[in-house]
């Protein structure tokens, strides 16, 4: 083995955070810290950013390495949201830097630059094979887990909570929006604007349905795999149809020329998204993705293009989600609205509708000819877990990671149609 070998073999062993020796990175929070606290750290986005970066990586780190919030709680994300909150809500962070970050991820745009990246990247990162071949197929136990959804929990909530559609715009369609980026955030957003009331109103009463409906899934995805090693009949093993395979995503290569070009794609398809709300009652972010999935399965866009939104969609999935769920934390998220949301009859709506849903999407899986389980998984469990980190959990605990494909079909392309029926029913309050 040659010197540089070792070297690489030696820095591979080293415990690290954000891929940063974790006595520099415990240097870096100290600073960062001692900045914050004596009221230097520099104003707009070089301070904001820093904060959440740090604080955001830190608190990932943590959380993705308790076994119990690693395994069932979505991990890292979950430390990120509720530990920022928590600072804020013990007044343990200066109101400054609060206000900063609040700026920063609302007037300053930073929310909308991440979600544009992600929704790009995304979607254009799906092998348009398995979007002709098999989306039409997926599509029918995808739309009647949402039926579902909204039936039972709609049905629920006018029983024991508060009315079938505010149950359907708090509780079921967060649970089925694919996570915090796709989802809750854009969401919250648009609730706002429908309903006039403040973005950070909304993300509180969003987080819990989404953190609970994430638990259920990874727990569901383990006895999943279970009754499929009991009943080899109900499973592929990871393999959708009877008879059908379909091409691995090949990594993508990053150069920095690609990065900037996949910025501009991200920031232009939201801006086309934007115009075509004007015209089109729908919106920006439910037309991106529809317009974005045309695009992809016509194979209209040229290839340098795609390569270059899958590139930035992975630097900013990789950089910059845990700095984005720090500023969801400290923005959008009230401990107070949270803990009480968490009644006994909360909890009962959000798992009799998971199961629910569990149950219907294998049941119609396997009549178009899908294996029920992985049905299950990926159009019921795919759709409930808490986006990208959520949907790797469900495949981890299911043991079939070769679902991943189908269950970004679910949380992206279907994330559009939640988007549309959250628009549809805040429209009837």
């Amino acid at each position: 083995m040659s010197h540089r070998e070792e070297l690489e073999k030696m820095n591979n062993t080293k415990l690290t955070i954000f891929n940063i020796p974790i006595g520099w990175f415990l240097l870096i929070v100290v600073i960062t810290l001692f900045a914050m606290y004596t009221g230097n750290l520099p104003a707009g986005i070089v301070g904001a950013l820093l904060i959440m970066m740090v604080l955001g990586e830190f608190f990932g780190w943590i959380g993705d390495r308790t076994p119990i919030l690693r395994s069932y709680l979505g991990g890292g994300a979950i430390v990120a949201i509720f530990g920022s909150a928590f600072l804020k809500h013990m007044n343990w962070m200066p109101e400054e830097t609060t206000s900063m970050i609040a700026d920063f991820m609302q007037v300053g745009g930073f929310l909308n630059l991440y979600i544009a990246g992600l929704i790009t990247g995304s979607i254009l990162s799906i092998d348009s094979k398995v979007l002709m071949k098999a989306g039409t197929r997926f599509a029918i136990p995808l739309l009647a887990g949402v039926a579902t959804a909204i039936v039972i929990g709609g049905t629920m909530g006018l029983l024991i909570g508060d009315g079938f559609i505010q149950t359907v715009l708090i509780i079921v369609l967060p649970l089925m929006g694919g996570g915090m980026g796709l989802g809750g955030v854009p969401m919250s957003q648009l609730y706002s604007d429908v309903l006039g009331n403040d973005p950070s109103y909304y993300i509180s009463l969003l987080v819990p349905a989404i953190a609970l409906g994430n638990l259920f899934a990874i727990v569901l995805a383990s006895v999943l795999n279970g009754l499929g090693n009991k009943f080899p009949k109900l499973t592929g093993n990871g393999v959708m149809i009877p008879g059908f395979q379909y091409e691995k995503q090949k990594e993508t290569d990053y150069s920095i020329s690609q990065l900037g070009i996949g910025l501009i794609a991200g920031l232009l398809f939201l801006t086309i998204a934007t115009l075509l709300g004007k015209l089109i009652p729908l919106h920006p972010f439910a037309l991106m993705i529809l317009m974005l999935a045309i695009f992809k399965i016509t194979n209209i866009l040229p290839k340098f293009l795609v390569d270059a939104a899958i590139s930035w969609f992975h630097f900013v999935l990789k950089n910059w989600t845990y700095a984005l769920l720090v500023g969801i934390g400290i923005t959008f998220t009230d401990l107070n609205v949270i803990i009480e949301a968490f009644t006994f009859e909360f909890v009962l709506i959000v798992g009799i509708t998971v199961i629910g849903v569990m149950l219907m999407t294998g049941f119609i899986g396997k009549l178009v000819g899908i294996y029920p389980i992985e049905a299950s998984i990926t159009a019921g469990l795919g759709m409930i877990s808490m986006g990208g980190t959520g949907d790797v959990s469900v495949l981890a605990a299911a043991r079939r990671m070769e679902l991943m494909a189908f269950c970004q079909i679910a949380s992206t392309l279907g994330a559009s149609l939640i988007l549309l029926l959250a628009d549809f029913f805040a429209n009837l309050l």
